[in-house]
């Protein structure tokens, strides 16, 4: 789940932040100190999405991101929050899911520290903590209830209005205004003729799947009947930064995360949609001249798409399974032509944290399908929630389809974090209620075989 380093202490050398971006940047923290805990996520969101990663403070050999800052004051808030607390601060407790997610970030700091053997390597790695398992277990803490969720969500539409009309600007006037501030390029990138904007992101692809990940939770909004406005807000917003960033994989994800949510008539017929699918894939197999993964060399839905690099990434990082299964590997450029360019959140994971963070990222995704899988059964005949239900696992679908394309490196995959933490907050009374129906069935079972 992080870039796969090649050196450590590159960059400036030198802090870059705009004083619009420290007038902000105070702000921001003296909110995350002093605001009431369920303002808290919203109050940040502004700061965390609107800023480039590039802005940062250089201090004693180390790079002060600003949502780094911004995670290590929540940090502090939650330290505080936990001294006066009677019940656990975590929505459900500690789930499946954050022992995946803290198994997966765990493996990969692990292993790039093994692998480079540097002071540097654990420096960077530290930070790679702060950023992944600081920014995740503190949203956990902060969302804890759908009402939460919808506040939540309301400010992201916000965020992706304001995104979406700068990045329509990028096509007009063929400048990013975030490039002003400094941290992206102000001249978009233009490939086959096409101008590719990416806003306050380090690449249109993670602008545009930033966005299109982000729809199935905006119609969510949007039907909850409370939230008109703002999911008819972040529905269109949305849509114009998919369109607008030029990439294919955005589109893929956008088409994921619409194609799920048609499924909803027949989901109660999904294991059968599944092992279709399996099917449908070992035919391929058989009847391809080339391995399954290669289909991805076909698609292109912009003129400009490198399916191919895509199908070449995911071949050689099979075809070197030996390389990186221990603990990952820093030599994978060498594997082939832009092998370094490690566009797969899959493949990253594994070079990254070897097989075992890979597990554990599968695990990740395969709990957060389970816990929503648990959810829906539970509302049965609540259509309300059932749809809630369905609507995240919309989105965690439309995800799995960009990991395929994209390296959530940005401030991306905070929105990843976000809908983890959704998931397993919404789903915990329903998980609650199933544990707590099985464990009278377990103790009369014991209880029979005793006797």
């Amino acid at each position: 789940m992080q870039d796969h380093p090649s050196s450590f202490g590159g960059g400036a050398l030198q802090t870059t932040l705009n004083p619009i971006v420290l007038v902000g940047l105070i702000l921001t923290v003296l909110l995350v100190l002093f605001l009431p805990r369920k303002y808290l996520v919203t109050a940040v969101l502004p700061t965390l999405f609107l800023v480039p990663v590039g802005q940062q403070v250089y201090i004693g050999g180390v790079h002060w991101l600003v949502s780094r800052l911004i995670i290590l004051a929540g940090l502090i808030r939650l330290a505080k929050m936990k001294m006066g607390a009677k019940e656990p601060l975590m929505a459900g407790g500690f789930t499946p899911v954050d022992h995946a997610f803290l198994a997966c970030a765990s493996f990969q700091a692990i292993s790039v520290v093994f692998l480079y053997m540097q002071s540097q390597a654990l420096i960077n790695q530290v930070g790679f903590l702060i950023d992944f398992l600081g920014c995740y277990f503190l949203l956990r803490c902060l969302i804890h209830t759908q009402e939460d969720s919808f506040r939540l969500l309301k400010g992201l539409a916000l965020v992706c209005a304001v995104l979406a009309v700068t990045m329509v600007k990028e096509q007009l006037t063929l400048q990013n205004v975030f490039g002003l501030l400094g941290g992206v390029q102000i001249i978009p990138e233009i490939r086959e003729n096409k101008i590719r904007s990416q806003g306050s992101f380090q690449h249109a692809i993670l602008a545009g799947v930033f966005a299109a990940t982000l729809l199935p939770l905006f119609f969510m909004l949007y039907k909850n009947g409370k939230a008109h406005f703002w999911g008819a807000i972040g529905i269109v917003s949305a849509t114009a930064m998919t369109v607008t960033s030029q990439s294919s994989t955005p589109l893929l994800a956008y088409a994921a995360g619409v194609l799920a949510i048609c499924l909803w008539p027949i989901r109660k017929r999904m294991r059968t949609v599944r092992w279709g699918l399996v099917l449908m894939l070992i035919v391929l197999a058989l009847i391809m001249k080339a391995p399954v993964w290669f289909i991805l060399a076909h698609i292109d839905l912009t003129g400009g798409s490198s399916g191919y690099h895509r199908a070449e990434l995911v071949d050689q990082f099979i075809h070197h399974f030996s390389d990186w299964w221990l603990i990952g590997t820093k030599d994978a450029g060498n594997w082939g032509w832009d092998m370094w360019d490690v566009q797969n959140q899959y493949v990253d994971t594994g070079e990254t944290g070897g097989l075992a963070a890979f597990i554990a990222f599968i695990l990740l995704i395969s709990r957060a399908f389970s816990r929503v899988g648990v959810g829906r059964l539970a509302a049965t005949g609540d259509k309300p929630q059932e749809w809630l239900f369905w609507f995240l696992g919309s989105a965690l679908f439309a995800n799995c389809l960009a990991f395929i394309g994209a390296n959530y490196f940005d401030q991306t995959k905070i929105s990843w974090f976000f809908l983890l933490a959704i998931i397993c907050a919404t789903t915990a009374p329903a998980v609650q209620a199933s544990v707590a129906e099985v464990s009278p069935i377990r103790a009369t079972s014991r209880e029979g075989f005793a006797h």
